[in-house]
């Protein structure tokens, strides 16, 4: 397929059962509220020496909040605070990168991310970039990493992404929208204190925690689903149902959706995602549309492919009162029209996936043309 290899994909098996993929685990994880004040304990036994510091990237969220007078820094460590408006960036990372090698003459103890999938994916990728020569840019893609990332630890403050458990970091580069996937992303440790994301805002909750619901009616609905996947997808589904369609406690609900986002994050692991993810791509790449939003913005046009999913997820909407906005796409010129169709035709195995060998004779670009403009 011709974009496939403009987008520069490396083939992965076409269905799970072809091939037994050893896939990493988080190793390590602690839970439970007020588990944040354990985290000085956990990083001082990887710590090297007091020229190798611990790098903190947190959301910029936080700054002037108590959040950061809690982060355990010592000796020559870093705190930097880094924005989340925008989707993480190849070349953020690459600056990243470069800023810690100049600053310091020792490889860091670690890395750690503190804060919703952007932190989390950048902390990851910056972990692999500082041992794997060249641009991040050049990794984006499937089993392309060579080289062990540094120690690298994941604290989310949001809960929905399942960031804090993949083996992936997707990056905005130059050419398009993709993840780092490989072995060498998963975290070495991670950190779950639902207190964490008390006081998120209502509509990033809601868009975030979607992005877990959407993970689990696409492995769920798709040709690689297996009893792994499945297992994983059917609780997260569960409970992101409690979440969002019942009255729960605050606090209740906080504990519940951070489980659905670790297990929804596990459900695509020996599996994939699907139609939604794909065309959020796009959207992203080309519109810059946060990956949440762009999941539901997608989400809501694609009864022919997951009726029962796309019924349940109204209700959410209306439970919630969430109106999405409206004419996203409407001003897009035909060159952008083109390039958000090639990203998203260009995430082969998400569309195999979601509708088997022959997907290709179902998906088309007339296809995906009429949906992106009903957005």
């Amino acid at each position: 397929m011709e974009v496939n290899k403009q987008m520069g994909l490396k083939k992965i098996p076409t269905k799970a059962s072809e091939e037994f993929r050893n896939f990493p685990m988080v190793p390590r994880v602690v839970y439970g509220k007020g588990s944040f004040n354990t985290l000085g304990g956990i990083l001082m036994t990887k710590r090297k020496h007091s020229e190798a510091p611990m790098i903190y990237l947190v959301d910029d969220v936080f700054e002037g909040t108590e959040l950061l007078d809690r982060i355990p820094s010592i000796f020559c460590d870093q705190i930097i605070l880094i924005s989340a408006d925008e989707e993480p960036k190849t070349e953020q990372v690459d600056a990243l990168v470069k800023m810690i090698l100049e600053k310091y003459t020792e490889l860091p103890s670690g890395i750690i991310g503190i804060g919703g999938g952007t932190l989390l994916d950048l902390a990851k990728a910056v972990a692999i970039m500082l041992t794997n020569k060249g641009s991040a840019s050049e990794y984006q893609g499937w089993d392309l990493v060579n080289k062990k990332s540094i120690y690298h630890v994941g604290i989310p403050t949001i809960s929905g992404t399942g960031a804090e458990v993949s083996r992936t970091t997707v990056l905005m580069g130059p050419e398009k929208k993709l993840g780092i996937n490989s072995d060498y992303t998963t975290f070495d440790q991670v950190l779950l204190d639902p207190e964490l994301t008390n006081g998120v805002p209502k509509e990033q909750w809601f868009y975030t925690g979607m992005d877990c619901y959407i993970h689990c009616i696409e492995s769920l609905n798709g040709t690689f689903l297996n009893a792994f996947s499945k297992s994983y997808g059917e609780k997260s589904l569960d409970l992101c149902k409690e979440v969002f369609l019942e009255d729960i406690d605050e606090s209740d609900s906080r504990e519940k959706l951070m489980m659905a986002s670790w297990h929804g994050g596990m459900s695509i692991a020996y599996s994939q995602v699907g139609v939604a993810h794909a065309m959020s791509y796009g959207l992203g790449y080309v519109l810059g549309v946060k990956h949440g939003i762009g999941n539901c913005l997608v989400f809501q046009y694609l009864e022919e492919f997951y009726p029962e999913g796309v019924a349940v997820f109204n209700k959410m909407l209306a439970k919630h009162k969430i109106v999405l906005p409206k004419g996203v796409c409407s001003n897009l010129s035909v060159s952008e029209m083109d390039t958000m169709i090639s990203v998203a035709m260009g995430m082969e195995p998400l569309w195999e996936n979601a509708l088997g060998e022959n997907w290709k004779s179902i998906i088309t670009s007339d296809k995906l043309k009429a949906i992106y403009q009903k957005i």
